[in-house]
């Protein structure tokens, strides 16, 4: 990220001092966050970002989100540097007491600005640890990411730029910053929210833009992806995609060091994806049924 920083309500200098030694952000990673690609100067998918956030900070228990200021942070972040192709939001529950007990202060909301090449590639591994789709925190973009952080720096030791895991029962679940989808006879599945998995902004957008335009995309049955159905994709029987709002729907060119191809269902998606991002930067969100 760049030097781009607002915080609690306004643009800060560069240097300033941002959060205090106790928030429990920095001390126990009591936070959420969200990573929003700026495509054409627009903050893409703002509203489902936000509501995303919401959705978090409700389940985790932080009160007192201004969220129009936090849009107000955002335009300012995104106006100050026209350089900024992605911008991070950030909220903690604010400074508290030693321990994990949270304080009265209010939350602390930073939202930084920055630069950032969106990979042209993707080479995967299989991480060799289990998400826990049980945990208080599953399907929350939270700062306790220390794992992932692991995770990632083991992706980097295999030569790799993002890493696969498995939840407990041994089923397909997310990367460490992507959602998985896989094409396999003559249709694209995705893992299921039950699975512990992020629930993707870009993941949702290509199921629903994908189905609009006719093209074969679901979400799959519980259990019916096993980390073990990448072998597929090895083979060259099935093929792989991972998406996030930075990467778009990207096809996945190696997996565990093995080049893999490119399937025609999630090139088809992928376009289509690029083409009604362009269209709709700030895709409504869809209706509850």
């Amino acid at each position: 990220m760049s030097g781009v920083v607002w915080a609690q309500g306004r643009m800060l200098a560069p240097g300033e001092a941002v959060i205090r030694a106790d928030d429990h952000g920095f001390t126990v990673g009591d936070g959420l966050f969200e990573t929003i690609a700026v495509r054409d100067g627009l903050p893409f998918a703002l509203t489902r970002h936000l509501s995303r956030l919401s959705y978090g900070a409700e389940r985790m228990g932080i009160d007192g989100i201004d969220m129009d200021e936090v849009r107000e942070g955002i335009a300012a972040v995104v106006a100050a540097d026209a350089v900024v192709t992605r911008v991070r939001v950030t909220v903690t529950s604010g400074p508290g007491p030693a321990g994990y007990g949270r304080g009265d202060s209010g939350p602390t909301v930073v939202i930084t600005g920055g630069a950032g090449e969106r990979p042209r590639l993707c080479h995967a591994v299989r991480a060799p640890w289990k998400h826990n789709e049980r945990s208080a925190l599953a399907g929350i973009k939270t700062t306790s990411a220390g794992e992932y952080a692991v995770i990632a720096a083991y992706a980097r030791s295999k030569g790799a730029d993002e890493a696969i895991l498995a939840n407990t029962y041994g089923n397909l679940c997310e990367g460490t910053s992507t959602n998985v989808f896989l094409e396999r006879g003559g249709e694209i599945v995705t893992p299921p929210l039950a699975s512990g998995c992020l629930p993707g902004i870009a993941r949702g957008l290509a199921l629903e833009w994908g189905a609009k335009a006719g093209i074969p995309v679901r979400v799959g049955a519980p259990g019916e992806l096993t980390l073990a159905s990448l072998d597929e994709v090895i083979a060259g029987s099935a093929h792989m995609a991972v998406t996030s709002v930075i990467r778009g729907v990207q096809h996945v060119s190696s997996l565990d060091g093995e080049e893999t191809s490119a399937g025609t269902l999630l090139r088809d998606l992928a376009a289509h994806f690029e083409l009604q991002a362009e269209r709709n930067p700030d895709p409504a969100l869809p209706r509850r049924k």
